[in-house]
């Protein structure tokens, strides 16, 4: 019987690509189910405190694992935040750009899995602002704890049309 690491090596470079587009969609339909779930039986205030609790916990894992299949240094900066949030789960599935100008990184998702689909499905866009504050502030602490986040679009504010959501990193150097 092959492992499963072995099944992996079969594959050529552009299946294992594939594959993690699909293990991405997967996690996302994962994220998806149970979030709907609780929204549907107990409502969205609800739905909205167990997803922040989820990804207060998710997003450092994350974070920490990257860090280190990155092998970046603790004081990472934003070179090493924009690496990271390459190769995040979102980022096969999602289409986003990064933009970096002195000490800030400016992070953009164009298009979301996330809000297309509940558009699709005639739902309500998901308030993802105050997790989204947890979620990117607690990656950007993880990878550099000198890298502050701010909100500049996301739903239910949105400021920029041209995108789903908008974050600024800034690097704040210790004196």
């Amino acid at each position: 019987m092959m492992q499963n690491h072995e099944n992996l090596e079969a594959l050529t470079k552009q299946e294992l690509i594939d594959l993690i587009a699909i293990y991405s969609k997967n996690w996302l339909a994962m994220d998806g189910v149970w979030f709907q779930s609780v929204e549907r039986t107990h409502g969205m205030d609800e739905a909205m405190f167990h997803d922040a609790e989820a990804w207060r916990i998710f997003t450092v894992i994350e974070a920490r694992r990257l860090k280190a299949f990155l092998k970046l240094p603790a004081h990472a900066g934003l070179e090493g935040l924009a690496k990271a949030l390459s190769l995040r789960l979102y980022a096969n599935i999602n289409r986003d750009e990064i933009t970096m100008q002195r000490n800030t990184l400016l992070y953009r998702t164009l298009d979301c899995r996330v809000q297309t689909a509940r558009a699709r499905k005639q739902m309500e866009f998901h308030p993802c602002k105050s997790v989204g504050i947890i979620e990117y502030s607690e990656f950007a602490k993880t990878i550099d704890e000198r890298i502050g986040c701010e909100c500049l679009s996301c739903y239910p504010d949105v400021s920029d049309p041209s995108c789903c959501c908008s974050w600024l990193f800034t690097l704040h150097e210790t004196a």
